[in-house]
C-alpha cells in the first residue's frame, strides 16, 4: 500500500525512474517492519503465556505421533523464536526478567524505542 501511494522515484545518478526499496520506503514513513513488530508482540505474548504458568501450574500435552519426518531442516518452533528474540533484547538473563512486570515493560519499551528488534539475527 504505501509503495502505491509514495509512487516511483527518479534516480538522478541513473537518470531515470525506479521503485523504492523496503528500506528506503520504510525510514520514510517511519513504521516499523512486520519482522520488528512480530518480534516485539511474540514477546509480549510470552510474558502472559509465562505468568500463566507461574500461576497456574498449567501442564503440557504432548502427542507422540508416529509419522515419518519431514526432509530437511526442521522448522522452527515458536519457542526458538522467542529464545532467539529474547537474546537480542534482554542479553543472557533476559528470562528472569519477564517475572517482574515493571522491569519487562521496561524493557520492551527500550527495544522498541531503540529499534533493537530490527537487528538481525545471525
Amino acid at each position: 500500500m504505501y509503495r502505491r501511494i509514495l509512487g516511483p522515484v527518479y534516480d538522478n545518478e541513473k537518470e531515470n525512474w525506479r521503485i523504492l526499496t523496503n528500506k528506503e520506503m520504510y525510514a520514510m514513513i517511519k513504521k516499523p517492519i512486520i519482522t520488528e513488530t512480530k518480534r516485539f508482540e511474540r514477546l509480549h505474548c510470552f510474558r502472559h503465556e509465562e505468568n500463566g504458568r507461574k500461576q497456574n501450574s498449567q501442564k503440557k500435552v504432548y502427542l507422540n505421533l508416529e509419522a515419518t519426518r519431514p526432509r530437511g531442516r526442521p522448522r522452527n518452533r515458536w519457542q526458538d523464536e522467542v529464545r532467539e528474540d529474547g537474546k537480542l533484547v534482554g542479553g543472557k538473563g533476559w528470562k528472569e526478567r519477564v517475572y517482574n512486570r515493571e522491569e519487562w515493560k521496561t524493557l520492551l519499551r527500550t527495544a522498541r524505542n531503540h529499534r533493537i528488534l530490527h537487528m538481525p539475527v545471525e
